[in-house]
């Protein structure tokens, strides 16, 4: 069977967090035809991503035998830049000259870039260049493989040698990264076969659940802990690699991570633009003190699965979007603000609110209750954070 786990976790728990849209494009004919294979595995509802194709195949223009596929009329670099401020992941068919050269100039951190994959013509190797952990470009790889019956070409070095990633762990925990430049630090340490300290704020986990310590072929240490990792006290009494903490005065670390504890209860009129959402959404966090990297997803009912400007504002923020059917949320425990008008259209008495206390699990607390403005509503919850390896 070809790879179906990366960065521990399996291929069908990958799909959960991958980016929602993905941009393929070609530049020969056979390079257009795979991107319609591409697409016939990859498509909803058969798979989980929303796929458009495009090619800058002179000779294709206007076949009508691929009605699918765009032919891009503008130059490459243009095509690229809007693209990337979309925030959609791209798959270049053909040769990595040619990715390399189209993103460079738009290029930002490794926090921030969008995953961009290329494939060769044949379909025979899929290879993650950019933004691997934190954009999920390796997972995608690994997907795109899985679905299409290509060899993922995985490059980044603590993949190769199974070690631990610090970016890919925060991603995985719902974390961010407060200073990005000591990843490089701290991978550096775990490739040269060094062991790393991490301190973690009291109360908030540390150790993985027993199961996951007697996998055959884990790297699980005595302890139960990935072996190049020593858990230290918090607040540590000096330096340590790395400190996971809510609290605003950090010790000295090379990586602080904080974690990403509110949740965005949402309900809207159709229509609402991803601009509005955002305004208001800016509005009353400032009010709150909290920050959009403190977001950990946005959440509303199962009927707004598909809004447009919720899928876009939660893309370009690269936060979660969780939905639940009205039968979920009526059954959320707790004292929400009712609305028999709601409850008619939708069928629960309240959404925003017991959509941000079921998003924020056991021990959630909605800390802003429901408030309405221009046809959207909002409430915002906190959920109680646990880190695992």
């Amino acid at each position: 069977m070809r790879q179906s786990w990366v960065n521990g976790r399996r291929v069908e728990e990958i799909k959960k967090d991958m980016a929602m849209r993905l941009r393929v494009i070609s530049f020969t004919e056979k390079g257009r035809m795979l991107s319609d294979e591409v697409l016939k595995k990859l498509e909803k509802p058969h798979g989980e991503i929303e796929v458009n194709l495009y090619t800058k195949c002179k000779a294709c223009a206007g076949d009508m035998a691929y009605p699918n596929v765009e032919t891009v009329t503008t130059s490459l670099g243009e095509w690229t830049k809007m693209q990337l401020e979309e925030r959609n992941a791209l798959l270049f068919i053909g040769a990595c000259g040619i990715a390399v050269r189209a993103i460079a100039p738009y290029l930002v951190d490794k926090l921030h870039d969008v995953p961009v994959l290329v494939m060769d013509e044949q379909g025979r190797h899929i290879i993650p260049i950019l933004s691997g952990h934190m954009g999920g470009a390796n997972e995608l790889a690994v997907y795109i493989a899985e679905k299409t019956g290509a060899e993922p070409v995985i490059t980044t070095a603590t993949d190769l040698n199974e070690k631990f990633a610090v970016d890919m762990f925060a991603k995985k925990n719902g974390l961010f990264v407060a200073n990005k430049d000591g990843i490089a630090k701290v991978s550096a340490k775990v490739l040269a076969g060094k062991e790393i300290t991490i301190s973690i704020e009291p109360g908030h986990g540390g150790y993985p659940k027993r199961n996951e310590c007697e996998t055959e072929g884990s790297r699980m240490g005595p302890n139960g802990l990935p072996g190049e990792i020593r858990l230290t006290a918090y607040p540590p009494s000096g330096p340590v690699d790395v400190v996971i903490t809510s609290q605003e005065e950090a010790a000295p670390a090379a990586v602080v991570l904080r974690p990403k504890e509110y949740i965005i209860g949402m309900g809207c009129k159709r229509g609402k633009s991803a601009d509005e959402i955002d305004g208001f959404i800016a509005k009353k966090i400032s009010e709150l003190s909290i920050s959009s990297t403190q977001i950990y997803a946005l959440a509303s009912i199962s009927q707004k699965g598909n809004e447009p400007g919720m899928i876009e504002w939660c893309r370009k923020k690269g936060v979660r979007f969780l939905t639940y059917t009205a039968e979920e949320l009526q059954k959320t425990e707790g004292e929400f603000k009712k609305s028999a008008f709601v409850e008619e259209q939708v069928g629960v008495d309240n959404v925003c609110e017991r959509a941000a206390v079921k998003a924020s699990g056991h021990g959630g607390k909605l800390i802003s209750g429901k408030y309405a403005e221009n046809g959207i509503t909002i409430a915002v919850s906190r959920r109680e954070w646990m880190v695992q390896f």
